[in-house]
Parts: structure tokens; sequence; C-alpha cells
């Protein structure tokens, strides 16, 4: 391939299937769709150049490190080796036939010593140039990726055991190959490699090693097609899926009672089960963690309406932000079916946006305003008052806003194992309810939040000027209190670290004594046994201390109770020291406070509904996570604890951020990202890791950084072309817009949000059906992955907010563009593609 279009190689190879389609043109656009227009065409050119029919002789004899051989593809003799092979039919399974890109697929493999003289040559020139090898990139900062949901179920127990069998093609050609594993309705053979398989290939087999030992009636073999082929140095696996079309009773009762009667002995195959249960354990991690706001959309008449949204612990007071007076939530201002249409007009891997607010409250009621990047860019004289006003508010907040698709089917997320093995897993592997599909058929994406509200975000815009006088002119982006936005249902998964009884929405003033001291705020949750509040001061006792509680509006409701006050006890203080978890003591004041929420909840439970824990639909919950696990459009990561080292343990995502993924894919072998840019900064090591999970508890919510990164992806020392700093690094905002000048002359400049969590305890009662099912096969394997996933210390998130930083420092719009585009590798003059493209226009 052009050394001009090496950075596109996923795209062509994700593109090559579709080149010959009718809607090529289409997929190429949505596919391609961040890549500018000129580069866009110079890959249609290379995918039509690579899908011409070739006839060309393949013959490596004397040019690879391997052992040739004859090899017959539709009429036409080529000596390949194995690897070569290999190449050759995944690439015509791609182009569908033999192609000028299968040819040089074939003439460029790994073993072909033009290649290894070429890849040699090219490291000399680079030591010498250098003068120094350059330093290897640390392998402790490496993290395997881990899509969330992605594991395989099995309909039935596959049972490791080795035994020979003779197979037979639709030729009639005989061979011996050896079981590997065996179930009712496949198999798994270790067969020599010199025997040539395809996909769909019919195979008999005879199974030699127990027909001896069993009377079997299968003389004319049981019948199996090929599903799967790997191969290795030394043999080859293929996987085989039983075919029905002739009956075998007698057969099919034997096999049952041999797998039954053997499976203790020579074990189930649990590696789908080990992987679920690893991956369904970091889920855990995550779900309660992560700050952001799914907000799941419905597509109705080509309108996109805000229905449901998913919360946590950690990201509940951001949803509940934006409940008015009486405590009706308008978090649907946010999410107009212009802005979600605006979202989506922008390439696959840019459909997000920066969404900016405050409120004012005038006569006791919450006036709520907001304006997305764009709207002040269509109403620029208006752009720094909205900014410079709303930056001044206490209510003042920005957010990044993110749009994918997403589909109804991803809320089913079965067990990894057979419904065969107990009524209770087969419970849990059925489908969703027709009630509860019914009620998400419609959702076609999920639109995230994520308040990125911070100092930066702040004293940036309080900077620009600001004239009162025009201060009427921004209610165009005031939310009219007479058209009621779309109601979202909030909703919450289930996890361990829940509280023992529901809690309820409910904003309401109090006045918190302690020490004959008095702190104003608002409840934010209410129960029967506690509250939890926030206050509008800093709260300076410990846990465990003895307060008092007030509670002013509730009183206007009852003259039965005395609300005046009441004895509760501080569970938990956060890391702001503003927001209290509060229980009542159990005294005989505490029977009439609790027997007022009791009251109070049961008398109003039709408008709590909205915001309480129990679902009008059971499983709703789950399924708004399990779809959202699939769809994580940030980078989640795992950090774990090495003697008195913190390093990355695994990294999670469903990210099409080519900007955050190349960074993190710099000098990574395939499956794995490279977390330099969190733990090396440019003057050395960084301490935000260590030194924020050594302070912070479970449970907290999350400490929130700015991660400058100056990116130089020609530099081959990963210390030079990764430098990073946190914002906080800098010491004035001049400092800060200089280094992105600079990073910006010598590459890319990237600015990351990271938010880093300490984990709790695992939910294993929701991976419990799967941990007793290795436990009965595998018990010294279920301890050393339990041990492997509690020494899991935190879980964090990134998330590219460059254009937002940028914007905030004043760049043009030309600039961020520019540094949008900014290609990871340094292109190279192609001529060939050059005068096609001076020839095409």
């Amino acid at each position: 391939m052009n050394q001009d279009l090496e950075q596109y190689h996923d795209i062509i190879e994700q593109l090559k299937p579709m080149i010959n389609e009718p809607e090529f043109n289409q997929i190429l656009a949505q596919v391609a769709g961040s890549i500018p227009k000129q580069k866009r065409f110079l890959l249609k050119m290379e995918l039509k150049r690579l899908a011409r029919p070739c006839s060309r002789i393949i013959d490596l004899r004397g040019h690879v490190d391997g052992k040739c051989k004859l090899y017959e593809y539709e009429n036409q003799t080529h000596y390949l080796d194995d690897m070569a092979i290999d190449v050759f039919e995944r690439q015509v399974r791609s182009f569908g036939e033999y192609t000028v890109g299968v040819n040089e697929a074939v003439l460029s493999t790994e073993n072909n010593y033009r290649v290894m003289h070429k890849r040699q040559q090219k490291e000399m020139t680079r030591a010498v140039k250098n003068e120094t090898v350059a330093a290897p990139i640390r392998q402790d900062y490496l993290a395997p990726i881990m899509p969330f949901g992605e594991f395989s179920q099995r309909n039935e127990e596959r049972m490791n055991y080795a035994m020979s069998v003779e197979i037979f093609t639709e030729n009639n050609k005989s061979m011996l190959a050896t079981t590997v594993d065996v179930s009712l309705g496949g198999l798994k053979l270790k067969i020599s490699k010199e025997h040539r398989f395809k996909i769909g290939d019919r195979l008999s087999v005879q199974f030699r090693g127990i027909e001896h030992e069993y009377v079997l009636d299968n003389r004319q073999g049981v019948q199996y097609v090929v599903e799967g082929i790997n191969r290795n140095v030394d043999d080859q696996r293929l996987h085989l899926k039983r075919l029905f079309d002739i009956l075998m009773p007698s057969f099919d009762r034997f096999l049952e009672r041999f797998i039954h009667g053997n499976k203790r002995r020579y074990k189930v195959n649990l590696d789908n089960t080990f992987d679920a249960i690893h991956k369904k354990t970091y889920e855990q991690y995550y779900i309660p963690n992560f700050t952001s706001v799914p907000v799941y959309i419905e597509s109705k008449d080509g309108n996109y309406i805000p229905r449901y949204a998913l919360a946590n612990d950690c990201n509940r007071q951001d949803i509940f932000y934006w409940n008015n007076e009486i405590s009706d939530l308008k978090l649907g201002y946010l999410f107009s079916d212009a802005r979600i249409k605006q979202c989506l007009s922008y390439g696959k891997s840019k459909q997000e946006t920066y969404l900016y607010s405050f409120n004012h409250i005038k006569n006791d009621k919450i006036y709520f305003y907001s304006a997305s990047h764009e709207e002040l860019l269509a109403n620029p004289s208006l752009k720094d008052l909205f900014l410079g006003y709303g930056s001044r508010k206490v209510s003042w907040r920005v957010y990044k806003l993110q749009v994918q698709e997403m589909e109804p089917k991803q809320s089913h997320r079965p067990l990894s194992i057979a419904d065969s093995i107990s009524q209770s897993v087969k419970r849990q592997n059925q489908p969703p309810t027709p009630r509860l599909m019914s009620r998400l058929q419609h959702l076609t994406h999920i639109a995230l939040l994520t308040n990125l509200t911070d100092k930066y975000n702040t004293d940036c815009f309080q900077k620009l000027p600001l004239d009162r006088a025009k201060l009427p002119r921004l209610k165009v982006f005031g939310h009219p209190r007479n058209r009621p936005p779309e109601n979202i249902q909030v909703f919450r998964f289930k996890y361990a670290n829940q509280r023992r009884e529901t809690r309820f929405m409910l904003r309401s003033k109090v006045q918190l004594t302690v020490e004959e001291m008095v702190l104003e705020g608002n409840t934010d949750d209410i129960s029967i046994n506690g509250i939890k509040l926030e206050l509008n001061t800093f709260f300076h006792k410990a846990v465990d201390t003895k307060v008092h509680v007030s509670f002013p509006q509730l009183q206007k409701v009852t003259r039965k109770y005395d609300l005046k006050e009441l004895p509760y006890t501080v569970r938990q203080i956060s890391a702001e020291r503003n927001i209290l978890h509060l229980k009542v003591v159990n005294d005989e004041q505490s029977t009439s406070t609790k027997a007022f929420f009791e009251e109070l909840i049961k008398n109003n439970r039709s408008k709590l509904k909205a915001y309480k824990d129990e679902e009008d639909i059971p499983g709703i919950g789950e399924a708004l996570r399990n779809i959202y696990a699939n769809n994580v459009p940030n980078v989640a990561f795992f950090i774990r604890k090495e003697g008195a080292k913190y390093v990355p343990d695994a990294v999670a995502t469903w990210s099409n951020q080519i900007r955050l993924t190349t960074l993190l894919s710099f000098q990574a072998p395939p499956g794995k990202f490279n977390l330099t840019a969190l733990f090396e900064g440019q003057n050395g090591p960084m301490d935000f890791i260590r030194s924020t999970l050594s302070r912070i508890k479970p449970h907290q919510r999350p400490v929130m950084n700015e991660l400058f990164v100056a990116f130089d992806p020609s530099k081959d020392d990963p210390a030079e072309a990764i430098k990073s700093c946190f914002a906080d690094q800098f010491a004035t905002d001049e400092q800060r817009r200089q280094f992105i000048s600079q990073s910006i002359e010598k590459g890319q400049f990237i600015a990351l949000k990271v938010f880093l969590a300490r984990t709790g305890r695992p939910d294993i009662d929701h991976l419990q059906s799967e941990i007793n099912y290795v436990g009965v096969y595998a018990v010294h394997k279920a301890k050393q992955l339990e041990e492997k996933l509690w020494n899991v210390h935190g879980v964090g998130d990134l998330l590219d907010i460059t254009d937002l930083v940028m914007s905030r420092y004043q760049f043009d719009a030309m600039t961020i563009s520019d540094n949008q585009d900014s290609q990871q590798h340094h292109p190279q003059k192609s001529l060939e593609i050059e005068q096609l493209l001076n020839a095409e226009y």
C-alpha cells in the first residue's frame, strides 16, 4: 500500500468487502466522514486499484522464511507458504476474488525477505539518524483493551476430551484427527496443517476412539460443517458445527450421556465463562463510578425525543441540578431535537458539541438558560455576553454532549453458560419481556452528557468583558416556563452498594445545626431512615458527628409533626465537604421523624414516581445499563496496585474518537493501549494517580483533572513523541496557551479530561451463577481470577476535550479545525496517487 495511505489501513480493510457494492459511496462517506474530502478521494481511488482483478502467478519459493508448497486457486497454480496462504484466503474473502490487493498483501507478509530487509534498513537508518536507539515503551504502561459486553454465550457445555476420529470430505477423502473438545452441537479438532479446508466445507466424522468401547450405529458418520479455522506453526484447529439434516437419535442420546457422565473427570471448557466474569466485573467497577449522564433518545417521525436517563450515585447531582423549585425535572431542556440533529450531521467520530448553562432565580422560581457551541457561533454578538455573565453565576455549568447510535437488542445480556445447567440459569437467560421491549423499541441513540465544570472552564470566561446593559438580550437562550421540555424518566441500575431502602428525590430547604452553628442547604433525596443534603457552605466536622436538622418548607405541609431540630448522624461526607449523607438517630424523637417521612412518601408516591429507584417496568434499569455498556464512547481505564506502584490494568471502550484512540495506540501492540500520557510527564513521572487513589475512599465522586498532551508521532522515542502536563502544573493561562501553540507547531495538541475514583467491592451477586459454575470444575482458577480482580484499586474515564480547551484560550476556528485534522503520521509523497488526483481535477 502507498505510504501516504498507510495511516488509513484500518479504514481500507473495513471498506474492502464493500468496494463493488452499489452503496459503496454512501458507506465511504459514513466510515470516512471525518477525513477531508481530498483524502477521501484518494482512499476511493486506492480501493478501486486494489479491487482490480489480477492474473499474476505468485511464486514465493526462495523469497520467504517458510516452506512453500503448491496452492491452487481457480485453475491458477501458486507456490505459497502457510502464512501466505492464510493471507491469500483472508484477502480473497474480503474482495470476493483474486485482485491486485490480494496479490500485494501476499507479497508483503511479515516473513518475506524483502519486507524484513526493508524493515532492518529503516531501523538502521533511524538508529544512525538518532545516534542512539530510542528508548522502548514501558511495558507496565500498556493495558489490554477489553470491550464491555463482548463475550460469547454457549448453548451447551463443551467437554475437554481427546480421542481419535476419522473425517471424510465430500470427495470421500479420508484423514485422521484428534478432538480437542466435544459438545452435542459441535466439535473442535486438531489436524495436520498439510490438509486444506475452507469455511463451509461439509465433513463426515467417525468417532474411532470410542467405537470399540461403545456400540454406535453411525456407519454413515456424523455430519458437520466447518465454521472456523485456526492455523499455527505445528497444526490447525477446525471448529465444526453439527448438521442435523440426518437424524441420529441413538447417537444423540449416547453423546449426551457420555458428556454428562464424564464432564467432571475431563473438565468442561470454561474459557468463555472466565472471559465473561472478567469483563462483567470491570463493568461492575465502572457503572457505579462514571459521572456522565446517559440519556436515551427515541426517534419518531423524523424527530428525536429524550425518554430515559441512567443514574448512579456519582451522576445524580448533575441530573437533579435540573430540578426546578417544585422538584420537577427539566433536564429535557438540554436535549432539543435541533441539538441532536446538529450533532448527527457531523462525521461518525465527531457527533458531539459543548453546552453551556446557568440558571436564574427570581420570585422563588428557577429559570434555566443554555446554549450550544453552534448556537453561540450563530449569535456572535451575544457569545461573549453569555459566557461572561454565565460564568460569574454559581449555577454555571459546562458540558460535553456526545451522540451515538444504539440498538434496543443490546438490552439483552444472557449469561455465558447454557440453559441446561439449571432452571435458575435458564430463567436468567430469558430475553427481556415484550412489555419491556415495547418501551425500548423506538430508542435509536444515546446522548451522553458530561459535566466538565472546573476553575479552568470558569476563570477564562470570567475574564471576558461584561456589558450588563445588554443582559436582557440573553432571553433568546432562556427556556420558557410555559413550554416545558420532554419528560425524562430517571432509572438506576441497582448494584451491591445501594441503600437498603428506596430513595426519593425531593429538593427542600433545610437548616443544619452543629455546635450552635446553623448551616443552610437543600435535601437531595429522602428516605424513611436517612437523607442526603447539599449545604451552601463547607461542613467542618467529621463522620459520625451528631447534627440536628430542621425542615422549614416541609413544616408548612404538616401540623401533626414537629420538624425542628431532628437528630441525625453524619454517615458520609463528599470530597468537597458540602454534600452529606445523614442517618436518623434511633431515639424517642426518631419515631415521629420516621413516621412523618413514611407518611410523606406514602401520600406523594405518584409525584415522586419519576425519581425513585423502583421501576414501573421490572428490568428497565438493567436493560438501559446493558445498552450503555455496549456503547461506552469514552475510554474507561482501570488501575491495579503492584507493591507500592499503581499501574494500568485494563481499558474498556467502544470509542470511535480517532484523535484519542490514535494517541493511546501509539507504539502499542494490537489489542492494547499505551497510557504513558497519564504517568510520564514532560518533566518526569506524574503523581496524580498515586496521590489521588491514596487519599480518596470508595464510592466518592471521581476526582477530575485536565491533561495537556503534545503529540508528535514522527518521533520514535515515546518520551519525545508524548509530552504531557496536568493543567495545574502551569502557573498562568499564558503558559497553557504557549504549550498549546508549541504542540501544534511540532505535531498535534490533545487535551483530556481525566476522571479517577477508588473502586469498591464488585457486585458478586450479579455474577454468582457464573462463579458457582466455574467453582464446580476449576476452584483454583476461580480463586486466581478473584484475587486478580480484587486487586483493581482505581477506575476512571478519559474524555477528549481538545476543541473546548482551544476555544477557551481564544484559538480561532481555523486553527482548531487544522488541529482536528492533523494526521497522526507525516505524509510522504505518492507519485501515482498525486498524478491521479491532478488528472481527475
